[in-house]
């Protein structure tokens, strides 16, 4: 489980967050694996590529699971 402590914003968009995080090489690929259903939001399949993420979310996809603080 990793942490992301979210500093000088209240959120961050799930497509970014994967780019970001290097879980994806691109934001193509990201808002790809969310359109497929691939990613989960506190353990709910999400399909909003922007889902704004803030303290407390948790997302998983593969073998990544990250808290959002």
């Amino acid at each position: 489980m990793t942490e992301f402590k979210l500093t000088d914003y209240d959120f961050i968009e799930l497509n970014k967050l994967m780019k970001l995080l290097g879980m994806v090489s691109t934001g193509g690929e990201a808002n790809v694996r969310i359109t497929n259903q691939e990613v989960k939001v506190n353990n709910v399949i999400e399909i909003q590529k922007r889902k704004k993420l803030r303290s407390g979310d948790v997302v998983t996809f593969n073998a990544h699971q990250i808290v959002i603080k």
